[in-house]
């Protein structure tokens, strides 16, 4: 080509430099339809895997955890109870919502350790709730642990029990009330009997009631399964306890699960077992106070009638029934006194014992009450007591459940020190209190029994049995008001714990999987993978795919494109004259002449040399089209197979390679006997002959250039196919025989390192007269929009859809063979 030639090219590559971007747009575009596919698969996967998943849902219950106070008994009452929960509520109740022994009241009141199961699309769906009949267990008799049994509906009020049990070896039972485990020997494989509904059914392994309120379906299966309490237990104590906001009374608590039935009972019932605990935690010391005053109620009524019995035998036997006014005068002065002085002295024991009692004992759950006829002055003492008691329970429960060192325990031990010192402060001034003022109550009761002494003894007697009754009966009128007190304030108990919103299925949806989210993935997955496929695939690429690539990187010229050739055999011009591949040879003839020109050569026969860098990238293919195509023209045209090493012209025209120009070289035959005329009109062939075991001394023997001459004299073009470059040097020894080279180079198989070596060589005018063909080019987005149009010369591979009526149309290529073509490496 001339160096304006070669410029213009050189400022089309710059051009054409500016559309990279856009060229990669394309290339991505192309794989629309793996990104399709990509897309309908990850889709395909996404559907099952929202099928497949284990649905899950999350409910709540919102509810109030507060100190309240019954408004009658807040101040205005004679028996005093700690209403009030710890400082630090809201902790103990998270601990205690999740500890053990909450959790076992729950699932031993809803028989969570029971599983409803029926056969689902992808595995046994828990049921519970959604049955028509119930299991009522018998938990102090044994039940099969773990295993697996049918309930099959026989009937509208029969049902049908079966287990298999696999083999003759022993089982596990199970009993719920001592959560105790046993084995039994089965003596069938298979156990299956009929039972009527809301009947007992009784065997050495199953104790339980069927109970239906509703005619049963005929036909329903279901399966039931018994399982470890104390694992159920576990399973349960994930509870999630949130706080709505810092520092509110507000508590959420959250629990997911696959049945929503089962998930709103056990929310329900962790509340109210809640609710009735915190109860009874908090009527703790009302309920005994009452239980105290009832005993000594009756104490007190006992000895009322004793006195009374005792009192009138005096009065009859003695003949004395009433006082004298100086009597009555001392016993209305004594009275009030003896009263005074019994309370007192009943004070300072009560709190003697109480402060002992403290002082020794780390668990209060059985503090010592108050008498009912003891008046404390201070009314902080008995709250001081409730609340010693009730954080003494906290503690308790704390500690089954936490470390030592977890804050919630330290600080409730903190208050418990902080609750006995003042507790112990009150009981001293209180004491202290009480002494002095029994020291005045004595003194006075001294001078009237002074007094006392001046009356007649059966006076004195019978007024003695007067005090004791007056004070008896004071103490029971006192007790019973008290007693009465104590029944109201434990009936009118206020709840600390108030349901705001309990937990309820209002067709709530699942929140995993995440069917929105999981088809949005899918998308992405799609749309990502494959052009981290296509981003990897073009990284890693080396091949040689467009004219552009090559332009770019090399100085030779391209002389052409040719297509893909889609014959049975390399004949493609002379078998599918009208194909598009042979359009584009015949295009490349008319280049060609470009190359003859520029050849300083005047011989009339002009001689065309075909190499590659390696084996299979067309030129042999290309080299019996070119010299088909000159012979079709007109011209004597000649092929020579000089690839020694690995000939394959004979193969395309049926022949075989007995004789050829080994044999010339090596001088057994002459240049008549080693042409072989062909089916192709003006074109003659010379094979390559049996392979040599020196190829290369036979091509730099001076017979190669007498065979060279000889035919220059018969053909208008002598066409030779030899040996890659890149492989042996044999080509390159013949390259001063040509007038023109052509390179051939493959679409998608040529790397695009392998040209550098004859490109340095042209570079270096080591070798002139040269271009390449880019071979097996196939008409492709991915790699620009092909050629044969857009240059001054043009590479002649045709106008694509445009070229319908012109050329024999190509088979199509299969769908699927273009999906597979998608992924697979280029060969």
């Amino acid at each position: 080509m001339s160096e304006s030639n070669i410029s213009s090219f050189n400022t089309s590559n710059q051009n054409q430099n500016s559309l990279d971007v856009k060229s990669y747009i394309f290339k991505i575009l192309a794989y629309w339809q793996l990104f399709l596919v990509a897309i309908v698969i990850a889709f395909i996967v996404a559907k099952f895997m929202n099928g497949y998943k284990q649905r899950l849902y999350s409910l709540g219950t919102t509810v109030s955890v507060k100190e309240e106070n019954n408004p009658l008994f807040s101040t205005g009452t004679n028996i005093a109870f700690n209403w009030g929960g710890a400082s630090d509520e809201m902790e103990t109740v998270r601990v205690i919502l999740n500890s053990r022994t909450h959790n076992e009241k729950v699932v031993k009141r809803l028989n969570f350790y029971i599983d409803y199961l029926k056969d689902g699309r992808y595995r046994m769906d828990d049921v519970y709730g959604k049955t028509l009949f119930t299991i009522d267990l018998e938990t102090n008799k044994p039940q099969l642990y773990g295993k697996l049994m049918t309930v099959e509906t026989v009937a509208i009020d029969k049902v049908k029990i079966s287990v298999d049990f696999l083999t003759l070896s022993p089982v596990s039972l199970i009993r719920y009330d001592k959560d105790s485990v046993s084995s039994y020997l089965p003596n069938t494989l298979m156990y299956s009997k009929e039972f009527l509904v809301n009947n007992k059914i009784e065997t050495p392994f199953l104790n339980f009631t069927v109970k239906a309120q509703k005619s049963l379906p005929i036909g329903e299966k279901y399966y039931i399964r018994f399982n470890s309490f104390q694992g159920t237990v576990g399973a349960y104590r994930g509870v999630s306890v949130q706080t709505l906001a810092k520092g509110a009374s507000l508590i959420k608590l959250v629990m997911t699960g696959s049945n929503k039935n089962r998930i709103v009972d056990y929310l329900n019932t962790t509340v109210k077992v809640l609710d009735e605990d915190k109860q009874e935690q908090k009527t703790l010391y009302a309920r005994k106070t009452k239980k105290y005053i009832d005993t000594l109620l009756s104490q007190s009524t006992r000895k009322l009638e004793n006195i009374e019995k005792k009192l009138g035998n005096y009065k009859k036997k003695n003949n004395i029934y009433n006082l004298s006014a100086e009597g009555d005068r001392i016993y209305g002065q004594t009275i009030g006194l003896d009263t005074k002085n019994d309370e007192i002295i009943r004070s300072i024991d009560y709190l003697n014992s109480l402060e002992n009692y403290v002082r020794i004992n780390t668990k209060y759950d059985r503090i010592i009450l108050a008498p009912a006829v003891i008046q404390i002055a201070d009314s902080k003492i008995p709250g001081q007591i409730g609340k010693l008691m009730e954080l003494s329970i906290i503690k308790e429960t704390l500690r089954g459940k936490v470390k030592e060192n977890y804050p919630g325990l330290k600080r409730v031990e903190n208050e418990i020190r902080i609750a006995k010192s003042i507790l112990f402060e009150n009981i001293t001034t209180l004491r202290r209190e009480f002494v002095k003022e029994q020291r005045q109550v004595l003194k006075k009761l001294g001078k009237f029994n002074s007094k006392l002494k001046l009356l007649p003894s059966k006076e004195q007697k019978l007024l003695k049995f007067e005090k004791s009754y007056e004070m008896s009966e004071a103490n029971f009128t006192n007790l019973k008001q008290k007693s009465y007190e104590a029944g109201i304030a434990i009936e009118a108990n206020v709840s600390d714990v108030k349901v705001i919103d309990s937990a309820m299925d209002l067709g709530q949806g699942p929140y995993y999987p995440q069917t929105q989210y999981n088809y949005i993935l899918a998308l992405m997955l799609g749309i990502v993978l494959p052009l981290f496929y296509i981003i990897a695939r073009e990284i890693l690429d080396n091949k040689i795919h467009t004219v552009e690539e090559i332009e770019k990187n090399y100085a030779i010229p391209v002389l052409g494109v040719i297509g893909r050739n889609q014959g049975k055999n390399n004949l493609a011009v002379f078998e599918r004259p009208k194909s598009s591949v042979s359009e584009s040879f015949r295009a490349i003839r008319s280049n060609v002449q470009f190359l003859f020109k520029n050849n300083k050569n005047d011989t009339k026969a002009k001689t065309l040399l075909l190499t590659s860098s390696v084996s299979g990238e067309g030129k042999t293919m290309i080299s019996i089209n070119m010299a088909t195509v000159f012979a079709l023209s007109g011209k004597k045209t000649v092929l020579i197979g000089l690839d020694l090493r690995k000939p394959k012209i004979y193969e395309d025209f049926d022949l075989t390679n007995d004789v050829g120009v080994v044999n010339y070289l090596i001088g057994q035959k002459t240049v008549d006997e080693i042409i072989v005329p062909t089916k192709v009109p003006n074109l003659d062939l010379i094979l390559s002959g049996p392979i040599p075991p020196n190829p290369s001394e036979l091509i730099l023997n001076e017979s190669t250039e007498e065979l060279i001459t000889q035919l220059k004299e018969k053909y208008d073009y002598i066409i030779i196919d030899t040996p890659p470059v890149g492989l042996v040097s044999d080509a390159l020894e013949l390259f001063k025989y040509a007038d023109a080279i052509i390179y051939a180079i493959r679409q998608n198989y040529s790397e695009r390192g392998m040209m550098k070596m004859i490109d340095d060589k042209y570079r270096n005018k080591e070798v002139t007269n040269i271009s390449y063909i880019l071979n097996d080019f196939s008409v492709n987005s991915k790699y620009g929009y092909g050629y044969g149009y857009g240059y001054g010369y043009g590479y002649g591979y045709g106008y694509g859809k445009y070229s319908y009526g012109y050329h024999e149309n190509d088979e199509p290529e299969k769908w699927y063979s273009k999906i597979v073509n998608l992924v697979k490496p280029k060969k």
